[in-house]
């Protein structure tokens, strides 16, 4: 942090705020955030993040407590003044987690220029800064476009861009990588590196642990109060709390933890630097050994029986939204999926994975070509009728799918078209609720639940419907770690019960899980097989180019060898990466007794502070 940087730009004490209902949302919370300081805001869902992001933005005058931003005190024992917060707003920028509720126009360049306007900056100095921001987040080919009309990851890219042409000095940004890809992701943390050295504080709200690293300061949420505040190292070194809080240490602590308990000797550590330098040095002076035996692949779907139809099959798929002159959501599509199967659609932002899972599910029809759901033509609307309770869709935005007064009542809504009895569906929608750990929100209103909260929900409901064929788009955005592990066991429960499940997903250690990957590439597939044939080390340069990446134990297998490490094969798991390692250190002569620990080696169980 730049030595210059102790003033306080914000500053909450005592802080509490509650919800209507009563729910506590902050509770006590004290905490400073100093100039030109980079904070990161981890915590499980519903812990209060956003909330607290909202408060630091300005939006959000707490019930109790002291607030002063930028040097305005904005709030005094609880009592709000109102000039005070029109000043420090003119420095305050805000990212929501979902773009749609902050995008106001229906040209991208002039919802950037909507914020400078408001703040009577000069018209060429407004053209200035939409240029230069549009360009910052890789937009400036869509400045004349529709937002409406844009991806959910391209949305969010001219959220932020509409922030930062604010020139706020405290930029608050919450979940703005929940629906990029790898490549919009780095661009984020590139430019949040760019304006920390200029000068701006940046408050980061995420639920991706590795972004936490490039923070000065890290601060846990739980149930509203500070759990844990300190550098990433000092954060993440409290294991036990961590995972009991919901979250997980980034990768690099997971390996070294593994490689630890499998008698590695490697320190424990958030440096992926530090790690691969010496997992290098152990491998390079490691024995020969012969070429790692190939990593297996999740189990490919049984064979289809003669007669049986694709869950999904696109027979030469193209469609555009709005006239005929606008570019290809989908150009020239063909894929199938067997019935029982688990596949990931991955691809960059504005790829068309979204659009393909519209029109598989029957939501879109195609321009050209053909979608066949379990057999059925989606082509009338006669068909598309019978598709009902057949093929469910989680969208990528699920609090477009809740509107009933209570969660229990908006999870009964889709199985109660379906003609069930009263008692039937009472007894699938609690069930369902169970299933997604809501069972004790079922009565309370689906707009009080957290973001990954109603995505569950909307899970929830689907799941309710008992659907053959399930298709997910990025279901794990905006959830916890602990709820993309427990997202993972139900659709691995929903998997094994005979039910497709379709996940559009940006992650690639979510797609390295499937038993197929379809990979689109500007409106086209680029790839489509097994996640060994797909992420094969000659496709990986191809992945590069597209915005993607690759499972991170296979990128550091690939990092491992650059590094003059011999070649580890294709793990596509932690597990796997570490297994790996372990054996082809294993072929090593043992330290002989009393021998001295090698440098850097542990001497004993890494303490958990």
């Amino acid at each position: 942090m730049p030595a210059a940087a102790e003033k306080s730009v914000a500053s909450l004490s005592h802080v509490t705020l509650r919800y209507e209902r009563g729910a506590l949302a902050l509770d006590d919370v004290s905490l400073d955030v100093r100039a030109g300081e980079h904070v990161c805001v981890l915590g499980a869902n519903g812990s209060g993040k956003s909330t607290l992001a909202l408060v630091l933005a300005g939006l959000l005058a707490p019930d109790a407590g002291d607030v002063t931003l930028l040097g305005e005190q904005v709030l005094a024992g609880g009592h709000v003044d109102f000039a005070a917060y029109g000043r420090a707003r003119r420095g305050l920028g805000l990212v929501f987690q979902n773009p749609d509720d902050q995008i106001v126009t229906t040209v991208v360049e002039d919802d950037v220029a909507f914020g400078p306007e408001n703040l009577c900056v000069e018209p060429a100095q407004i053209e200035r800064r939409v240029r230069r921001e549009l360009d910052r987040v890789a937009m400036g080919a869509f400045a004349k476009a529709d937002p409406t009309r844009l991806s959910g990851g391209q949305k969010q890219r001219v959220a932020i861009a509409g922030a930062l042409a604010m020139e706020p000095r405290l930029l608050v940004l919450d979940e703005p990588g929940a629906l990029l890809d790898v490549r919009g992701r780095r661009a984020i943390m590139r430019v949040m590196g760019r304006l920390r050295a200029a000068g701006t504080t940046i408050v980061h709200v995420t639920h991706f642990m590795e972004e936490a690293l490039a923070a000065d300061r890290v601060i846990v949420l739980s149930e509203g109060k500070v759990a844990l505040s300190g550098t990433p190292e000092q954060v993440f070194s409290h294991a036990e709390k961590i995972a009991a809080l919901g979250l997980e240490e980034p990768f690099c602590a997971r390996l070294a933890s593994r490689l630890q308990a499998l008698g590695v000797g490697v320190d424990w550590t958030v440096d992926d630097d530090a790690l691969t330098r010496r997992l290098a040095s152990l491998l390079a002076a490691a024995p020969a050994a012969p070429a790692p035996a190939p990593v297996p692949s999740p189990a490919e779907p049984s064979p289809a029986t003669p007669g049986d139809e694709p869950a999904i099959l696109a027979d030469d798929v193209s469609f555009a939204y709005g006239s005929a002159d606008h570019a290809h959501a989908l150009d020239h599509v063909s894929l199938s999926v067997a019935p029982g199967a688990s596949v990931a659609i991955v691809g960059q932002t504005g790829s068309g994975k979204s659009t393909l899972a519209r029109i598989a599910c029957a939501l879109e029809t195609p321009d050209a070509g053909r979608m066949v759901v379990g057999g059925i033509d989606t082509a009338t609307r006669r068909n598309r009728r019978l598709l009902h309770g057949r093929i469910g869709y989680v969208m990528q935005h699920p609090e477009r799918q809740l509107f009933a007064e209570t969660v229990l009542k908006d999870v009964a809504f889709g199985p109660t078209n379906l003609g069930l009895s009263a008692e039937e569906v009472a007894r699938r929608s609690r069930r369902a609720l169970a299933i997604v750990g809501l069972a004790d929100k079922a009565d309370a209103s689906p707009f009080e639940l957290s973001g990954g909260q109603q995505r569950l929900c909307a899970i929830a409901g689907v799941l309710a419907m008992r659907p053959r064929t399930l298709v997910l788009d990025e279901p794990t955005a905006g959830l916890d770690p602990r709820g993309r592990t427990q997202l993972a066991r139900i659709l691995a429960d929903v998997h094994a019960r005979g039910v497709t499940v379709a996940v559009v997903t940006h992650s690639m250690d979510d797609a390295a899980l499937a038993q197929q990957v379809i990979v689109l590439d500007r409106s086209h597939v680029m790839a489509d097989g097994t996640p060994a044939s797909v992420f094969a080390e000659k496709s990986a340069a191809s992945l590069a180019d597209a915005g993607l990446g690759l499972p991170t134990a296979l990128s550091w297998a690939l990092a491992l060898r650059d590094a003059g490490a011999p070649d580890l094969g294709a793990p596509l798991t932690l597990d796997a990466l570490a297994t790996a390692i372990a054996s082809r250190l294993a072929l090593a002569a043992p330290a002989a007794p009393g021998a001295p620990a090698a440098p850097g080696e542990p001497v004993g169980p890494r303490e958990v502070r």
